[in-house]
This record gives C-alpha cells, sequence and structure tokens, in this order.
C-alpha cells in the first residue's frame, strides 16, 4: 500500500506541475481571454489518457503500479477531464448513448451552475 501512494504522489506531483506549466505557455501565446491553457490542457490529457489507457489495457493488471503513477497519479493532477471523457466513451462503446448525453450535458451544465453558486455563497462568507 506504501508502494502504491509513493507512485501516486509522484505521477501527481508531476501531473500538476506539468499542468502548470502547460496552461500557462499555452494561455501566453493565446494572448486571448479565451481560456486556451485549460483548453489545452483537457485536449492533450484526453489524446495522452487514451494513448496510455490503450497501450496498456492488455499488458498489465489494473492495480499496477505504472497504472497508478500514469493514469491515477499524474492523469489525475493533469485534468480530469480526460477522466471524464475516458468514461463517456465507455458509455459509448457499450450503447449507453443516452447516459453519456447525459454524463456530457449533466455535469457541464450542474458544474457551472455550482461554480456561479460557489462563487456565491464565498462571497456571503
Amino acid at each position: 500500500m506504501l508502494m502504491k501512494l509513493l507512485y501516486l504522489s509522484l505521477g501527481g506531483a508531476a501531473g500538476t506541475v506539468s499542468r502548470y506549466w502547460l496552461s500557462g505557455v499555452a494561455q501566453r501565446l493565446a494572448g486571448t481571454a479565451f481560456p486556451l491553457g485549460t483548453f489545452a490542457v483537457n485536449m492533450i490529457g484526453c489524446l495522452f489518457f487514451g494513448a496510455v489507457w490503450g497501450y496498456l489495457e492488455n499488458r498489465l493488471l489494473p492495480g499496477s503500479h505504472v497504472r497508478i503513477l500514469a493514469l491515477t497519479g499524474f492523469m489525475g493532477a493533469f485534468t480530469t477531464f480526460s477522466t471524464y471523457m475516458f468514461e463517456t466513451a465507455e458509455l459509448v462503446k457499450i450503447g449507453q448513448y443516452a447516459m453519456a448525453l447525459l454524463n456530457v450535458v449533466g455535469q457541464s451544465v450542474a458544474g457551472l451552475a455550482l461554480v456561479l453558486a460557489g462563487i456565491a455563497l464565498g462571497r456571503l462568507l
């Protein structure tokens, strides 16, 4: 268990630093109010998550240290958007189109509403 936590921590630290750096570089290059840094991180995260999952899917056991380091640790800190899209893709893969749509629309609408509610709540405190 201690080794899993170590791998998770190392992956998480690398993912956090990578997200911070890449997001900052992309945003500076954009020179616009559009959040290109976050967009870039989310899209690259989706590609990386898919590539790592596709490569490891039939090569390693689900609890392996590599999966914990790369997917849970690094990708969890880099962007959880990739996990959200992967889970949606899995729903599409098994033919659960309505659930996939509900996941995308539900999380987007509810997430925006909750951020706005949180901002309002925080201002009241």
